[in-house]
Order: C-alpha cells, then structure tokens, then sequence
C-alpha cells in the first residue's frame, strides 16, 4: 500500500517503507501511525497522527511505504490490530496492551523505557526503509 503526503511544499520528497516481522499470528490488520511533531507519542487513542494506515498481514508480517515526505523527523507507532476494532486493547482492567504494539527506535517498553516522540524519532534525509520490533506483553 502506498500513501502519500499530499501537501507537502515543492521540495525534495522521500519515500519511507515500514516492515515488521515476526507476527505472533496473521489475524487481524496491522495499523502503522506517522508522526512528525514532538509530544505526539504516545498517542494511545490515535489522535496526534500526520498519517494514519492500515494493512493487511502476509505470513506474520507487513509493511507500508509512505511517500512524497519532505526531509524531517518522524516516528512511527504501530499496532497490531488482532480484533480490527483500530484501538489498544487493554489486559483486564490493567494498562498493558493485549495486542502486540511496537515503535521506532524501540525494541522493548517498560515503566523505565515509555515511548516517547525524542526517543522514536529519527531524520527522513533520503528513502528509507525501517524494521520496527512488535513488543507483546
């Protein structure tokens, strides 16, 4: 699946491809958000996003491309999806995710290592491709 920026001032754009790997199972879609301000993550109701999209799942993994994106910082969230409801889904009345969840920079979450858009974000300088870590807890 290809998005695109739409508009973005005529300057050099680049293409950034998002894979994840190792599903713990192909139900459901798997849900990638971009983000391009600081403060936006954690994001947990998708709110703050510059692009949302969803996909579908080959052989537990995905990926998307976004393109036409002007040189910056990004950072991506991404869900997997099992129920399709398009949210987090919470373990109990706890605050721990019951699907798989990951983000850029990141391969692993914890009350010492929260998501934040400093820490996830990184420079889209030329086309890129990223492997994200979906983290199951």
């Amino acid at each position: 699946m290809l998005v695109s920026f739409q508009n973005a001032p005529q300057q050099d754009h680049y293409t950034l491809t998002i894979k994840v790997d190792d599903l713990r199972n192909s139900k459901g879609v798997v849900q990638f958000a971009l983000y391009n301000r600081d403060g936006t993550i954690p994001d947990e109701n998708f709110e703050s996003y510059l692009l949302l999209e969803t996909t579908k799942i080959n052989n537990e993994s995905a990926s998307i491309t976004f393109s036409h994106l002007p040189k910056g910082r990004y950072a991506v969230n991404i869900l997997h999806d099992e129920n399709e409801n398009g949210k987090i889904d919470k373990k109990f009345l706890l605050p721990i995710p019951k699907e798989g969840i990951g983000f850029s920079n990141y391969q692993s979450i914890g009350l010492n290592n929260r998501p934040n858009f400093s820490k996830a974000s990184f420079l889209l300088s030329k086309n890129s491709t990223k492997k994200i870590k979906i983290i199951y807890l």
